[in-house]
């Protein structure tokens, strides 16, 4: 590689400097065919494909030769909670670094080629958002361009080539509370972003909105917070919440893009307005569209249909993960499936052309639901489990989730869904409002962790879920709290990783551990794999800061991590001799 120029370039909005290298030569654009049929080697969407099923088909690492796999580079990221995902194309990774940091590295060397280093307003540093707040989930890569959402709740596009800024557009104010902590999906053209930080008292909620790739101009807005009757008569300006803090995902056949929702804010029903269930005529307390799956057009934001998993969450157990798209028969009949998982950590089966409940599965221990009707999906709530003021009620799990923001994977090899879990329950204590005081944000609950009744201990789990027979598979059980996302691939393998520092490679039929590794810090971000010059690498960030691991972590305090240290670290087989 040439290191002999280092180009400086200066923008309103950053710092870019870029590297000459033949590896930025040889990138080409990233079209929509690209993205609808990516190559092998490459990792173009936060869950590498469309169908978000965060599964690699390469094979070079298998079961056979995994226990040879060892460091091929790693790479210091800039310190602070470290939940990225970085994209491969054409041999050239990019990553999000915490506070805005975007780098180009090559996939193979390590070696850095460019990076965008944002200028951050002095209210977002002095803020305290620099650290869980300032890390984002995944950014997007369509024709030239590496597309963020950043910090101060802009949306830019930078040159995929150079780290130059190409455009920088503001679709609402960091300042009135509002955050981006994912990035965009790109769908038929559109970059289609969701909005978050709606629990810090906007009225009116959170939204989606799409954008010109070329320019980032709004194209169309779709509220989150439906302005029907589902919120028991409250007014549009007493309604809060339904943060979409994870990026979507798309069908090209049907043109729909796929969004999960958070809950309503604040957390407790009896200070948010929604309890007791309004009994006037046409009007219910299901506070629409929080905890739902959207099926929207990204051409004009209408959206196709609705499905509320959790109608008026009182407990702070999000419905906003990751959509997965499987077809596969049901009852004998072909089925175009949406699969996701909220806190709860019950895996729930929809048809993704209309909403309609398929089945759902229970993993975790969990006392919040009583019930779900095999054929409607409506559930029973244990009117034990909900939380009122005055009172501590016992919930299982709390808000941090039987699982978390760390995602799903399918793999086509098994037909298994792989989910990262975990075992605890809390003492829940509702906070209200003083008289007379005014609710300017937050979830307005204390959440004391405990471990379920008659815990041995173990609280990081991994299920295996066969999706054809809904059978499970396998599940691992550990102690320290599973706190990555899992990456499954053609090998025969699922990656994943701990709060102890550990990443593992386990085998994909049978759960059992054919390699690990410690490394220096929490594994709490989501591994990918890629192909550079025929040769299979496998990438994962670690970095403390994460408010979901940080939580588990109370469940396992002799576990201990360093409070800084983000580095991204890369495998690979040794090369033959």
């Amino acid at each position: 590689m040439n290191t002999a120029l280092v180009l400086i370039t200066l923008s309103a909005a950053g710092i870019s400097s870029a590297q000459e290298a033949s590896r930025l030569d040889g990138i080409t654009p990233v079209t929509t065919d690209t993205l609808t049929n990516p190559s092998d080697g490459d990792w173009l969407h936060w869950r590498r494909t469309y169908d978000g099923w965060g599964y690699s088909p390469l094979e070079q690492i298998n079961k056979e030769n995994v226990a040879n796999l060892g460091v091929a580079w790693t790479w210091s990221l800039t310190p602070g909670a470290t939940e990225t995902t970085p994209i491969v194309h054409d041999g050239v990774l990019f990553i999000h670094n915490n506070m805005d940091t975007i780098q180009a590295i090559d996939g193979a060397s390590g070696d850095l080629l460019w990076q965008y280093v944002r200028d951050m307003p002095k209210s977002v540093i002095d803020s305290g958002t620099g650290t869980n707040g300032a890390t984002k989930r995944n950014i997007a890569i369509y024709e030239d361009k590496i597309i963020v959402a950043t910090t101060d709740v802009h949306i830019i596009a930078l040159d995929a080539k150079t780290g130059k800024l190409v455009w920088d557009v503001q679709p609402a104010d960091f300042n009135k509370g509002f955050r981006y902590s994912a990035g965009p999906v790109i769908a038929d053209g559109v970059i289609v972003q969701g909005m978050t930080g709606c629990g810090n008292g906007q009225p009116g909620g959170c939204f989606i909105s799409g954008h010109n790739p070329d320019t980032g101009e709004e194209l169309w807005r779709l509220n989150t917070i439906a302005r029907d009757d589902s919120w028991n008569g409250l007014p549009i300006e007493a309604r809060y919440g339904a943060s979409v803090w994870i990026a979507g995902t798309y069908d090209p056949a049907t043109n729909t893009v796929f969004s999960g929702v958070g809950q309503p804010y604040p957390w407790i029903a009896e200070m948010s307005g929604l309890s007791p269930a309004s009994t006037k005529e046409g009007v219910t307390n299901d506070a629409l569209y929080t905890d739902s799956t959207l099926a929207l057009d990204p051409e004009t934001g209408e959206l196709k249909w609705h499905h509320q998993h959790l109608k008026n969450d009182t407990w702070d157990l999000d419905y906003i993960y990751e959509r997965i798209l499987v077809d596969m028969p049901v009852d004998g009949k072909d089925r175009q499936l949406l699969v996701t998982a909220g806190k709860l950590g019950i895996v729930e089966v929809i048809d993704r052309n209309n909403g309609d409940w398929v089945w759902g599965v229970e993993t975790v221990p969990q006392n919040v639901v009583s019930a779900i009707d095999p054929v409607t999906g409506e559930k029973t709530i244990n009117p034990d489990a909900i939380p009122r003021i005055g009172e501590t009620t016992v919930n299982c799990p709390a808000d941090p989730g039987g699982r978390g923001w760390p995602a799903t994977a399918y793999s086509p090899r098994t037909q298994n869904l792989y989910l990262p879990l975990a075992e605890f329950c809390s003492n829940t204590t509702p906070q209200p409002l003083d008289a007379g005081q005014i609710y300017t944000g937050g979830g307005r609950a204390t959440f004391a962790r405990i471990p379920v009744e008659g815990s041995d201990g173990n609280i990081g789990r991994i299920d295996a879920v066969n999706l054809a027979d809904r059978s499970t598979s396998w599940s691992y059980r550990q102690r320290a709290p599973i706190t990555s996302a899992l990456l499954p691939t053609a090998g025969g393998l699922v990656f994943g990783g701990s709060w102890d520092r550990n990443f593992y490679a386990f085998d994909d039929e049978t759960g059992d551990i054919l390699w690990q590794i410690r490394t220096n810090n929490v594994v709490n971000a989501f591994p990918i794999s890629y192909e550079v010059d025929g040769k299979q690498y496998v990438a994962v960030a670690v970095g403390r800061g994460s408010s979901q691991a940080n939580t588990l972590a109370s469940l396992t305090p002799e576990i201990q991590n360093p409070v800084a240290g983000s580095v991204l670290w890369v495998f690979a087989l040794p090369d033959a001799k």
